[in-house]
């Protein structure tokens, strides 16, 4: 089918010189009835955005365009595909690998099958579109509409007027979380917290923000529980709700803070007397992270203990039961794999956070600051536990980490210590890998929220670029930034 591309027209941003741009999608190809009457073979509140699909493979020119979605979304494939093929030039490939999130960005397998074009539906821009080098990259949110009447009804009925509500949920219902809360602005304090780059509202099962202390309730719109786990892990103290769209059922969540503090200090304190160190690197998408893996050896080489690679797709118990000869295990893949499920493995699964924390001994400068990875100090030993998932700092075990944009919190009103996940997006460092885990003290100043010196005006040690003072292995106290 023949098209033009439509005339540029210039674009004056405040402060930039005028540019010219061509328009996402010409009038031409949205309204087109052909395609109109095929995407009508689509569930109508389910946006795949198919017209600007349509018209971002033809201006890439792509031959061969990879589809990958989330198992749930899998059999809406061949429509798409077909649709894909009918109105451009190019070839529709299904990948059917497991998708669990944002972070399984399959790039590299798009690319081994002959793609020059990948569409990835279901999850936000996590991994950036410029680090998917040798073909071009579309994210799809699926926006799924719902009728947002019956759950503003039901915030009306459970809540006070005047109560602080933080209103949360996946990225198909943030658009309705976000219309949603401008209903209801006049009755409550309602905020719709952004973790960035993730879309205001959006959390990830491995990124949620910090709230305001004043916070009397988490209200999250969505079904299942766990992304909305994610944030009631980085804030333990604050009542969290659940309305699932789809049965209309709206529930109070609960979480075991105490119980899985209790088992990760357990993994913890086991993997503390491990000899030979196990390396799990995932490889399902853009889980894993290379350089925290580098930097994870250097720390063993450092200490003079075996180690052993392994790349792993996914991370099962029966797979790592054959390699009797590891004491402990560190997986740079997804930090739920040891919160949810370390139980389940017959040997300690730690997350980059757990054996690398930063921590303080009494009466001295910060020694190794490795915390599996040598001895603790009893008087310290909570204060290394303090963490939060925030997606907003960087820090030397997260897996890809991004730009810190709101200054680290103290633990919450509770007393509570918020325990770290370590997920977020990658704009990474050298060294560094995944935001989301900060210190649980009031030290912890992004750059981007006041000048930080690049170096420790108390030793001279230099710190990396972009990253935060406390990687200084000069730092005597986690309570106070350096002089």
């Amino acid at each position: 089918m023949p098209y033009r591309l439509p005339p540029l027209t210039p674009t004056v941003s405040p402060g930039r010189a005028p540019r010219r741009t061509a328009r996402q999608v010409p009038e031409e190809l949205l309204n087109n009835e052909e395609l109109r009457e095929a995407v009508g073979a689509l569930p109508s509140n389910y946006n795949f955005e198919i017209p600007k699909t349509i018209w971002r493979i033809r201006q890439a020119g792509a031959k061969k365009v990879a589809l990958q979605m989330p198992e749930g979304l899998l059999m809406f494939a061949c429509t798409i595909a077909d649709i894909i093929e009918r109105f451009t030039d190019a070839e529709a490939v299904v990948m059917g690998d497991v998708t669990y999130g944002a972070c399984c960005v399959d790039d590299y397998t798009a690319r081994a099958l002959g793609a020059d074009f990948l569409v990835h539906y279901g999850h936000s821009c996590l991994i950036p579109i410029d680090t998917t080098r040798g073909l071009k990259m579309l994210y799809v949110f699926v926006d799924i509409k719902i009728d947002t009447s019956h759950f503003l009804d039901t915030i009306r009925f459970n809540f006070a007027a005047g109560s602080s509500l933080a209103l949360v949920s996946t990225i198909q219902f943030v658009a309705a979380v976000q219309a949603a809360s401008q209903e209801l602005q006049s009755q409550y304090k309602v905020c719709v917290p952004q973790c960035k780059p993730l879309s205001p509202g959006e959390i990830l099962g491995c990124t949620s923000p910090r709230l305001a202390r004043d916070t009397d309730a988490i209200v999250y719109l969505g079904d299942g529980r766990f992304h909305l786990e994610s944030i009631m892990i980085s804030n333990p103290g604050i009542p969290a709700y659940r309305y699932d769209p789809y049965s209309k059922v709206f529930s109070q969540e609960h979480y075991a803070h105490d119980r899985m503090r209790e088992a990760r200090q357990a993994a913890i304190r086991s993997a503390a007397r491990a000899q030979c160190w196990g390396l799990l690197l995932g490889t399902l998408g853009r889980q894993g992270s290379p350089a925290i893996l580098q930097h994870l050896e250097s720390r063993l080489r450092a200490l003079g203990r075996p180690f052993v690679r392994v790349l792993l797709s996914e991370i099962f118990p029966s797979k790592l039961q054959l390699f009797d000869s590891v004491d402990a295990w560190v997986q740079i893949a997804c930090p739920r794999l040891s919160i949810d499920w370390g139980e389940a493995f017959n040997k300690p699964l730690l997350t980059p956070y757990e054996v690398s924390s930063p921590r303080c001994v009494s009466g001295g400068p910060l020694p190794a600051p490795r915390v599996a990875l040598s001895p603790l100090s009893p008087s310290r030993r909570q204060r290394w536990l303090l963490g939060t998932s925030s997606g907003n700092s960087r820090t030397p075990w997260t897996f890809m980490p991004v730009s810190p944009w709101d200054r680290g919190r103290p633990i919450d009103q509770h007393g509570q210590p918020r325990w770290a996940l370590g997920g977020g997006s990658p704009h990474c460092v050298p060294w560094c890998s995944v935001p989301c885990v900060t210190s649980a003290t009031q030290w912890l100043t992004p750059w981007r929220a006041g000048p930080v010196p690049s170096r420790c005006l108390r030793s001279g040690h230099r710190w990396p670029p972009l990253c935060l003072p406390h990687v200084c292995p000069h730092r005597r106290s986690h309570s106070q930034p350096p002089a």
